[in-house]
């Protein structure tokens, strides 16, 4: 009898130990994200209007509503929970944007991304890592990810924001982080322009891991230094300094990569002129 006992005792206190949203069946469990991070999160999406928002994971679809409500995106909600998509669909029709919405009731891992600009979540951290790879294949570059508390491992975020909230349910210290990733485009490779006001060609050879890149610059018969460099989705940005002609110029190339091809502008500064010079560069096979 008393081990039976102490076996009853044992169970329960396991029980109370264990987090709330640790649910052995991989599931994530519906926690509601609050209305202010609900704004945060349509703050760094930028939702357009007419375009595609899916929300995985989307409880009592109060993201889904907002972003129809505000910014006119059409939204889908995917729960696993068909009680859960069945309010979401009252509240749409509540609030008026039945049209622009819909919810189903499907696994998360087999909804289809493609043609999507916008994606947010509030999921297990596990859960997070094991859609990167879906993310990549089936979104378009520039397009936008906001996660809810949990990151997407070596998948570095592009934006943060960190805020305070008494009405917090789960986690610590009553903060929730609100995390922006811009899908990349791929800028790997070696990539050749003409620029005639600048010294004619230059050469671009760029390693990339996500939107991190590592790029080496040569132009008329010198190396020069890469001050920096950023990849925000289709954008490119590089600030080269060096001699060209025996004259030094610091140098900002801007443009968009697209198709194998980078269209733009570039700035010069030779510390008397600051002239914007179109340019355009092309990926050698």
């Amino acid at each position: 009898m008393r081990k039976f006992l102490i076996s009853i005792l044992s169970c329960a206190a396991a029980l109370v130990s264990a987090p709330s949203w640790a649910w052995d069946d991989g599931m994530t469990p519906f926690v509601v994200s609050p209305d202010a991070v609900v704004e945060r999160m349509l703050y760094l999406a930028q939702p357009k209007a007419g375009e595609r928002l899916v929300d995985l994971g989307s409880g009592d679809g109060r993201i889904v509503i907002e972003a129809a409500k505000r910014f006119g995106a059409r939204g889908l909600g995917v729960d696993i929970d068909p009680r859960l998509v069945n309010l979401a669909r009252d509240r749409a029709k509540q609030a008026g944007v039945e049209s622009l919405t819909s919810f189903e009731v499907q696994d998360l891992f087999e909804t289809d991304l493609r043609g999507v600009g916008v994606v947010t979540m509030y999921l297990l951290p596990e859960v997070n890592l094991k859609l990167v790879p879906r993310l990549l294949a089936q979104l378009k570059p520039g397009a936008r990810i906001v996660s809810h508390d949990y990151d997407l491992g070596a998948w570095p975020f592009d934006e943060m924001i960190e805020l305070a909230l008494a009405e917090k349910m789960v986690g610590s210290n009553g903060r929730s982080r609100v995390f922006l990733w811009l899908v990349p485009a791929d800028a790997r490779g070696r990539w050749v322009a003409e620029v005639p006001e600048l010294g004619g060609r230059w050469h671009f050879d760029v390693a990339q891991e996500y939107q991190i890149l590592d790029v080496q610059v040569r132009a008329g018969g010198s190396n020069m230094v890469v001050r920096g460099a950023r990849l925000r989705g289709e954008e490119i940005r590089l600030v080269v300094t060096g001699l060209v002609g025996g004259k030094g110029y610091n140098t900002l190339f801007a443009g968009k990569v697209t198709d194998g091809r980078i269209h733009g502008i570039l700035r010069v500064s030779d510390g008397e002129n600051y002239k914007p010079i179109p340019w355009k560069a092309t990926r050698q096979p």
